[in-house]
């Protein structure tokens, strides 16, 4: 098994920034990418970043630009930087591992952007 916890969400400013972190540990085997999903209410997950084994990075539309997503292999960490963010970014916020033996999910850190 594989456990993640998030840690960093919170209440945010618009215009602000956040930076959410994500720890893996247990039986990790060969992770083939690492990422950040979100759930707004009333709506599905979307993927917001990933980060692929080499380094290959992808993000959604709506924050390429403003988040940057990256990784401490040694630490099996990985970091979501969130810069101007916008009220739209209010969403819980899910770490998500990839492995040879399967998808793991964090439990999730709520983020609300506020005025």
């Amino acid at each position: 098994q594989v456990q993640l916890v998030e840690s960093g969400g919170g209440w945010v400013q618009v215009g602000g920034s956040l930076k959410l972190s994500c720890v893996a540990s247990g039986s990790i085997f060969s992770i083939n990418a690492m990422g950040w999903y979100r759930q707004a209410p009333g709506k599905q997950r979307e993927l917001v970043a990933r980060i692929r084994r080499g380094g290959w990075t992808n993000y959604v539309d709506s924050v390429k630009g403003r988040f940057t997503i990256s990784r401490d292999s040694a630490k099996n960490t990985v970091y979501l930087y969130m810069n101007s963010v916008k009220f739209e970014d209010t969403a819980v916020y899910y770490c998500n591992v990839d492995t040879a033996l399967g998808d793991y999910w964090g439990q999730g850190t709520q983020v609300t952007v506020s005025s």
